[in-house]
């Protein structure tokens, strides 16, 4: 697993090398007209931007899958890219997280890719709700009031990990590894990624495709872990070993990962840090619900806050950071929508037009010294 941990992001790093001594076989030049590409599976890395709702990137090429928020994957460098994983730091109630994980999971079902939802206190089968209302260029716009049809769920591909249907109480578990949950779901992900050919080693697969995977709520006590109760913990490396594993997994497949963590709860800030160096991408909501900022006048056209703590820097050790600040989100006529944050500006709704121009003529009869006296009728308050 270390050994796939340190691969590269790039899925189609595979490729690269045959593509090259395919180039070299054919002697083809960059001065001879190239002609059709063959339609069957064959050209390597090359065909993996043929796979349904995935497109390369245009910084460096890495292959794109859309998070089901088109306003999020502008954010983001124009997605997600396959083979990293996404962060969700859930906002305090739990409202509008679960939102995002569904969009991730419904842009699946739409684009036909196969989906692992994995959940420890809600059904996967009745996670899948929202359905489409229309679509862009890249990625779709959902309505969170409608579900999508059942028809088409039936006609989809997809696994359901629910915790309390895989949990046994005849395995013993060391104190130095992972919790039975992690275990559990390790395991479950590993053998859909190698039996279903993810990884590349199943020949017999004609048509590549792309694996969504979706974890809700890790973390929670719920997962077995205890990282939400105190502060120091005895399973405090167990969530990091396990986002360790499962991060070196989907380096080596044609795999993306969602992740919700309730990171309000976790006390030592120590284990949040560390979750955000295990992950390629983290955004945290900050709901207004329960703040003051909900009854608030210059928050009232907004639900909340979206904070873009990492975005991912491929094939480098370290992390990029957005330089996209100051962004709210709300949830208007049931869709999901990310804006700049635009607060009224100053004086707009206290000053009146008269008050105003009081105040400009006041500042011109005090004239260029400090020490003058204001002539006018309207004094400034200092």
């Amino acid at each position: 697993m270390a050994a796939a941990a340190a691969a590269t992001c790039s899925p189609g790093a595979g490729g690269l090398g045959s593509a090259v001594a395919a180039a070299g076989k054919n002697s083809v030049t960059s001065f001879q007209r190239r002609g059709p590409r063959a339609s069957g599976s064959d050209g390597g890395g090359s065909r993996l931007v043929s796979i349904a709702g995935t497109r390369p990137s245009v910084r460096n090429g890495q292959l794109l899958v859309s998070s089901g928020l088109p306003a999020l994957d502008q954010l983001l460098g124009g997605g997600l890219a396959v083979g990293t994983l996404l962060l969700i730091e859930e906002d305090k109630y739990n409202i509008y997280s679960p939102l995002l994980f569904k969009y991730f999971l419904a842009e699946g079902i739409i684009n036909g890719h196969t989906l692992l939802v994995a959940s420890s206190k809600e059904d996967p089968a009745d996670i899948l709700q929202p359905g489409p209302v229309s679509s862009s260029r890249f990625g779709h716009y959902y309505d969170a009031s409608k579900r999508i049809p059942q028809e088409l769920i039936e006609a989809s591909k997809w696994h359901g990990f629910f915790l309390p249907e895989k949990m046994s109480s005849t395995l013993n578990v060391e104190s130095c590894s992972l919790t039975h949950g992690y275990m559990k779901l390790l395991h479950f992900i590993q053998n859909i990624i190698y039996e279903e050919g993810f990884d590349g080693s199943n020949p017999q697969k004609k048509q590549k495709n792309i694996l969504r995977i979706g974890i809700q709520n890790l973390g929670s006590p719920l997962w077995g872990d205890d990282i939400c109760c105190t502060e120091n913990c005895k399973n405090s490396q167990s969530l990091t070993k396990f986002l360790y594993v499962l991060r070196g997994l989907l380096r080596t497949s044609l795999s993306v990962c969602i992740i919700t963590v309730p990171t309000h709860l976790i006390q030592n800030k120590a284990i949040i840090a560390r979750l955000t160096n295990l992950s390629d991408t983290v955004v945290g909501l900050e709901s207004f619900i329960g703040s003051e900022r909900d009854t608030n006048p210059l928050y009232k056209d907004y639900h909340g806050l979206i904070h873009i703590r990492q975005i991912p820097r491929l094939n480098n050790l370290i992390g990029d950071v957005s330089d996209v600040k100051d962004l709210a989100f709300k949830l208007k006529r049931k869709l999901f929508t990310i804006e700049r944050l635009h607060l009224p500006p100053d004086l707009s709704d206290t000053v009146s037009r008269s008050s105003k121009q009081g105040l400009a003529e006041s500042a011109e009869l005090r004239g260029p010294g400090c020490g003058v006296m204001a002539g006018g009728k309207t004094h400034l308050d200092f």
